[in-house]
């Protein structure tokens, strides 16, 4: 099985991964995934949108999984198999906001604990390190900057929305005065930066 990331939005996928897909015969992925890669996808290839996150381990050897971003940053490159990197909506973000990727640390908020991703946010920020949340559509930013103004009342907060798509907007405030996302697809970005 090749787990292939088709980056974060329009037009982020890599030469391998676009040679990958158009040697595909069987290809499963999210909806959003298969759009992203759909100009590659080649005719003939059966195409299936992923309803059973479960029973991804039972699919043929020969099968193309499309992961959004980057298989390895929250993705599905636990699955095993070949992993073909993407560009993820870390490397995006970071690059929209001119910053290295050498104090990064990921926290990961998506369908997890967000009381748990606040606090191990605000930690890392302790530690001097810029914090890329992986968010999901109910994480409240303002929860995070409540924390934050507790221990870091000058921390920067970034929400990243849409990243790579003409929509894309990248809205910047402090932990006194959070940005708020407008739409349902973001991560944030917050530290010292």
């Amino acid at each position: 099985m090749k787990i292939v990331g088709v980056g974060c939005g329009p037009g982020l996928l890599t030469e391998e991964v676009i040679a990958t897909i158009a040697a595909a015969r069987l290809i499963y992925g999210s909806g959003r995934a298969i759009d992203l890669a759909a100009a590659h996808i080649p005719a003939g290839c059966a195409v299936h949108e992923i309803t059973d996150y479960a029973r991804l381990r039972e699919l043929p050897a020969h099968a193309v999984v499309l992961s959004t971003g980057d298989p390895m940053l929250a993705g599905l490159g636990f699955l095993g198999g070949e992993v073909i990197p993407g560009i993820s909506s870390m490397q995006v973000a970071f690059a929209r906001l001119a910053l290295s990727l050498t104090r990064a640390v990921v926290v990961n908020a998506h369908g997890k604990d967000h009381d748990a991703a606040v606090a191990e946010t605000a930690a890392e920020i302790g530690r001097g390190r810029v914090v890329f949340l992986i968010a999901d559509p109910a994480f409240a930013v303002t929860a995070l900057a409540a924390a934050l103004r507790e221990t870091s009342p000058h921390c920067r907060i970034a929400v990243c929305e849409h990243l790579g798509y003409p929509g894309e907007r990248v809205a910047v405030g402090t932990a006194a005065d959070p940005p708020v996302p407008v739409g349902d697809l973001f991560v944030v970005v917050a530290g010292g930066f």
